[in-house]
């Protein structure tokens, strides 16, 4: 199964270096993406070093920042693999484990798509056994493939929300993978606080524009009954 990485990355020159560590050398990652989405922080000249000598590694510089669901749809246009496996750039504690366990139920034929479930995760998600906006996720590239212009045209983050839609409607069946040694860093941590408040009002924004609050519980509720034990 060839796989596809797709890594869209803001200003994160301090994190991606971790996560290209554990993505590289991966076995079952037959190429890895970066799309710089107009970083000010050198955030490509620190994935080029740590990508040094990897021939399965492709960078992509948009010229200035459009969101999360644009350049993911540039990584998307490009990308070889038969599967797209989706990381954010940010993760804490990833390692070849936590990929390996996403990728074997969709690579041993137990799930159609699998998404992560990360160790902070909100509790809520936890006690449901469901990111529902988790960005960690694996896919066939051919469920995306004519949606690429809807995906950049989506808002900065109704990217998670549009693929659940597209999961729904195809009937996909869905692993959840706990990650319980791996972080996203909260906006606050990242930005400070009175910035952090408003990256995620706007994240919520951009959610809530995309599908409806009351069409978000039904993703929800829909996820749930698709997905598979293990």
């Amino acid at each position: 199964m060839s796989i596809s990485c797709i890594i869209p990355a803001y200003n994160e020159a301090d994190r991606i270096t971790h996560v290209l560590r554990a993505v590289l050398p991966h076995p079952d990652i037959t190429e890895v993406i970066v799309i710089d989405d107009g970083s000010t922080d050198g955030t490509s000249e620190i994935a080029e070093q740590a990508a040094k000598g990897h021939p399965a590694f492709r960078l992509v510089r948009q010229p200035q920042n459009g969101g999360k669901s644009r350049a993911v749809a540039a990584g998307v246009a490009i990308a070889q693999g038969a599967h797209l496996l989706f990381l954010d750039s940010d993760l804490v504690g990833l390692s070849e484990t936590e990929l390996s366990a996403l990728i074997a139920p969709v690579r041993e034929g137990q799930s159609d798509v699998a998404l992560s479930l990360r160790r902070n995760a909100p509790r809520l998600w936890h006690w449901i056994g469901l990111d529902y906006i988790s960005g960690e996720r694996i896919m066939p590239r051919a469920l995306l493939v004519d949606h690429i212009d809807r995906i950049a045209n989506l808002r900065s983050f109704g990217l998670e929300v549009f693929l659940n839609r597209l999961w729904i409607a195809k009937g996909l069946s869905v692993a959840v993978v706990r990650w319980p040694n791996v972080a996203s860093p909260f906006k606050a941590q990242k930005y400070g606080p009175f910035a952090g408040i408003r990256a995620d009002l706007r994240m919520l924004s951009d959610m809530f524009r995309t599908v409806s609050p009351a069409s978000a519980v039904g993703q929800i509720v829909a996820l749930r009954g698709q997905r598979v034990s293990q």
